[in-house]
């Protein structure tokens, strides 16, 4: 079945910000469409009316994830890859150049030709962050600004979201209220650039296993690449104790200090924490299922 999202149009900047390749700035043409916006929680526009959107069913490798005072500082995982999911992004919206020359802030953009372009989301509500979950294009929708449209796969593969899986630039990752068509054309799409070893698909070790004896294993530019939401809990437990890199407890650290719910494709029962799809073997860990068998329930 389709969906019913809210269609907004609109501009993109990147300038003055830090997109990477799964989150981008945007402003509606009207900015009291934000008030549109289906769910519960609000969008939360910045001064100006733009918003950050989080792009609708993907998760890219992370470009800067952690805060600065945090053990670690900000951290990513292997940058030519995370960088040329960015890159895709904004070149698939219509920036033709963009240029990040900030030395205090490396992945913040400081310029891009043209300065905004024109585009739309398609949205079914906000995170918890106030981000605008959506799915992005470049090209006008048939259909009123502030309306409710129908997306079927046809409508999904003409989004960047669709196009960033394909080309094998960003893992696909499900949330419960994402039809379970939409996502099995996403599902389709990966497996297609997997069985080509397009992108992450070359070296991802998510299921096959990464061997962890510090950070510097996953965010080297030769290092792993893995489904970045499981990178984000390594990161956030090597955080704990910073000099002893040892993954036994880690298991037990997403049993108790994780509140991630999801249930394995095809089965009913709700899962509470990644222990239950994770296994570590000495200094090697790895997920039992890949993301597109995992669907996280909606926070």
């Amino acid at each position: 079945m389709s969906m019913p999202m809210l269609l907004i149009r609109g501009t993109f900047r990147a300038k003055g910000f830090e997109p990477d390749g799964d989150t981008v700035n945007f402003t509606p043409d009207d900015v009291a469409d934000w008030k549109l916006v289906p769910g519960s929680r609000p969008v939360v526009p910045r001064a100006f009316g733009n918003a950050a959107i989080r792009l609708e069913g993907i998760d890219a490798l992370e470009t800067h994830y952690g805060l600065e005072d945090s053990p670690s500082g900000r951290q990513h995982q292997p940058l030519p890859l995370a960088h040329q999911a960015a890159d895709a992004l904004l070149t698939a919206l219509g920036f033709t150049a963009v240029v990040r020359d900030d030395p205090e802030r490396p992945e913040k953009v400081t310029g891009t030709t043209p300065e905004v372009v024109h585009g739309y989301i398609l949205t079914r509500g906000a995170d918890i962050y106030g981000r605008c979950v959506a799915l992005v294009g470049k090209d006008h929708q048939p259909a009123f600004n502030g309306y409710l449209v129908q997306v079927d796969e046809d409508a999904l593969k003409n989004t960047v979201n669709h196009q960033l899986v394909e080309a094998g630039l960003a893992y696909p990752t499900y949330y419960s209220e994402f039809p379970e068509l939409l996502r099995n054309a996403l599902t389709a799409a990966a497996g297609e650039a997997q069985d080509l070893k397009k992108g992450v698909w070359q070296r991802d070790a998510t299921t096959t296993g990464v061997k962890v004896d510090g950070l510097t294993s996953l965010t080297a530019d030769d290092g792993a690449v893995i489904l970045p939401k499981l990178f984000r809990r390594l990161k956030d437990y090597l955080d704990l104790n910073p000099r002893d890199p040892s993954l036994s407890c880690f298991r037990a650290y997403l049993a108790g200090a994780s509140d991630d719910q999801f249930y394995l494709q095809g089965k009913a029962e709700v899962l509470s924490g990644m222990h239950h799809v994770v296994e570590v073997d000495g200094c090697t860990v790895r997920m039992t299922h890949g993301p597109t068998e995992i669907v996280f329930v909606e926070k």
